[in-house]
């Protein structure tokens, strides 16, 4: 079981690189300009792939629209890591935002107010 486990992270760790290879260098879509790959969950039966994503701006239209630009480039990111990775089947990729990078960000501005008080 503990073998499987690691396999499972080690999956993760080269979905992670891998997708944020494609997205700096091989998807040519201005929507997912500054996104970024921040965590990647496996399923164990390594069917399904969480892609957890976080976009600097915290504009409700750019992230609309980054989540629209990874969803038209899922198939091609899929098709890349199957080329890319050594696994009899490529997961299923479903990108999910990554709310805890501005949950974050907000604790540390509270942090830095009471500090100011």
């Amino acid at each position: 079981m503990a073998r499987q486990n690691f396999r499972v992270g080690r999956l993760e760790q080269e979905i992670q690189r891998e997708v944020n290879d494609l997205l700096l260098k091989r998807i040519r879509d201005p929507r997912v300009e500054g996104v970024t790959v921040t965590g990647v969950e496996v399923t164990g039966d390594l069917q399904q792939a969480k892609i957890f994503y976080s976009v600097l701006s915290e504009l409700a239209s750019v992230n609309k629209k980054a989540a629209d630009g990874l969803d038209a480039a899922t198939g091609l990111i899929r098709k890349e890591l199957g080329s890319r990775l050594r696994i009899y089947k490529t997961p299923e990729l479903k990108f999910v935002k990554d709310e805890s990078v501005q949950y974050g960000d907000k604790i540390d501005d509270l942090i830095r107010q009471l500090h100011r008080d």
